[in-house]
């Protein structure tokens, strides 16, 4: 039977302010993903949304809609299922430490995973620095894997939540990317279809980030567990800044050899600390208490466990894993390159995104989708914000192949360093918590 709800009807209705039933949603978004309802409505609709907003429930309802859209994946029988998404940042490369750690605490990880994209990375990139290692597994496999390992990890499915691709390659070229309502479903649409039950966001904000303000990470952060309780999931956010890159290296390869050190217990301080800080909001999804959650999860990165996982997800993947054990193996570009402090002081700052813009100027990200990157290059934070510096002392370090995008990449960190007279209050790592 034909729907009787007309698309031009449903413009004007959100673009006079009024609220859409599911069934209006339903005609419109999974009529858009057919190729029913062409893209010139679709986009006056995205622009009155980006006037107008949605109600949470709107918001849940368009989620669950565009999670609809497309496969889902059942992991009903794994226990104790747990994803985790990061809203991208420079050198965060939390998911490579973060899920085996869970592997070992007895929760299973299944999860798709993205590529990076301008300056943030994406893990599959990451873990590709590693020879041999796929992202290709078939379903069954996937499944299979994360019952005998705890983890499994492949790329994004175009099968999965369709509306969403479609939805976002419109809102690109129609400006209406940065509206709350369409970020929030975006991302909880395919984590919904990914079919975990704990979802744990790890919501950066600072000037590396997609929010920049604490005020519009909060505001995301309660969208996306508001949604993910309408669905009847568990939802917990960490909102953790991002004005200076995470850890000390930026680029794939130098951040996996960085993941590789965490996983033996000699991490960078901010880096095991935001690992233990999500491994605890996962655990106590499952009714664990926080502070015997903090000791399991801290003792995963002590004892080995952690590692083992790391070592036999990669295996499982198809990765030459003796890369775990022989960091030397790792392919990182010979060139180096230094930046140095101008004068005597402190870091004053350290611009994330300058940094990711570094990364991306030495061939170690894509401007543009499908773009081949250099798993080698990147750049290594030498010292810290606060941290006390003398004039000439090195502060960065770029990693970089024959010399491709260095001028560039010294210009941009030059620029996004400061050096300060006296020690500037560091920003806490985790600024809030979002349930």
């Amino acid at each position: 039977m034909a729907s009787t709800i007309h698309i031009p009807d449903l413009i004007q209705k959100k673009r006079d302010g009024g609220t859409h039933t599911r069934q209006e949603l339903e005609t419109l978004i999974l009529g858009f993903t057919r190729g029913e309802v062409p893209d010139y409505q679709v986009s006056a609709w995205l622009m009155a949304v980006f006037l107008k907003g949605m109600t949470a429930q709107e918001t849940a309802d368009m989620t669950l809609v565009m999670a609809e859209s497309g496969d889902q994946m059942n992991l009903g029988d794994l226990p104790k299922t747990v994803d985790k998404h990061s809203t991208g940042g420079v050198g965060d490369k939390t998911s490579l430490i973060l899920t085996p750690m869970l592997a070992a605490l007895g929760l299973t990880v299944a999860k798709m995973s993205g590529r990076g994209l301008a300056h943030t990375g994406g893990t599959i990139d990451k873990l590709e620095s590693i020879p041999n290692w796929t992202p290709e597994l078939s379903e069954e496999r996937f499944i299979e894997q994360a019952r005998e390992i705890g983890l499994s990890l492949v790329g994004q499915s175009k099968a999965l939540a369709p509306a969403d691709g479609k939805l976002y390659a419109l809102r690109d070229v129609t400006a209406t990317v940065a509206c709350l309502p369409l970020i929030a479903s975006s991302i909880m649409s395919k984590k919904l279809a990914s079919g975990a039950h704990t979802i744990v966001l790890d919501v950066k904000v600072g000037a590396g980030a997609f929010m920049t303000t604490l005020d519009a990470g909060r505001e995301l952060a309660r969208a996306m567990v508001d949604i993910g309780t309408h669905a009847g999931r568990q939802v917990r956010a960490v909102l953790t800044d991002m004005d200076t890159p995470l850890g000390h290296m930026a680029g794939n390869s130098l951040e996996v050899l960085e993941a590789l050190d965490t996983l033996r217990g000699h991490g960078p301080h901010d880096l095991t600390e935001l690992c233990v800080a999500l491994a605890v909001e996962a655990l106590a999804a499952y009714g664990e208490d926080p502070q015997q959650a903090e000791a399991r999860a801290r003792a995963t990165l002590q004892d080995g466990s952690a590692l083992a996982k790391f070592r036999a997800f990669v295996a499982a993947q198809g990765g030459d894993a003796s890369y775990v054990d022989d960091p030397n193996k790792f392919d990182i570009a010979a060139g180096r390159a230094e930046v140095t402090a101008p004068t005597d002081g402190f870091i004053g700052g350290i611009d994330a995104l300058s940094v990711g813009r570094a990364v991306l100027a030495l061939g170690g990200g894509r401007e543009r989708k499908g773009e081949a990157i250099d798993h080698g290059v990147g750049v290594e934070l030498l010292k810290k914000p606060s941290e006390a510096v003398k004039a000439g002392e090195a502060v960065m370090r770029l990693y970089h192949r024959d010399g491709r995008g260095l001028e560039a990449a010294l210009k941009l960190l030059q620029d996004g360093l400061s050096i300060s007279p006296s020690a500037p209050q560091v920003h806490p790592l985790i600024l809030d918590r979002v349930n």
